[in-house]
């Protein structure tokens, strides 16, 4: 009689490293393996929610403002104080 073999059913996806685990983490001082974009999974996370010095996204060119761009290198609030003015001179 054959015997009964256990499954495990996976209930997520295995935060596995890319290149073998032989290349690691582009953050200084961090070693763990990289997962995508050159970072850990555990900096990828920090740069997808836009917390590294990198972002995701075209930011701002105001300095401290870290806004998604709208037009011509300003968030929404900088490209109306700078265009919007002109306009009502």
């Amino acid at each position: 009689m054959a015997e009964a073999t256990q499954t495990t059913k996976l209930t997520h996806w295995p935060r596995t490293a890319k290149g073998s685990g032989k290349k690691a983490c582009t953050v200084e001082g961090c070693k763990r393996p990289y997962r995508a974009k050159s970072y850990c999974f555990f900096h990828f996370k920090k740069w997808r929610q836009g917390e590294l010095p990198h972002s995701r996204y075209r930011v701002c060119s105001k300095p401290e403002c870290r806004i998604k761009v709208l037009k011509g290198g300003l968030c929404e609030k900088h490209y109306a104080e700078t265009y919007k003015k002109d306009a009502a001179a």
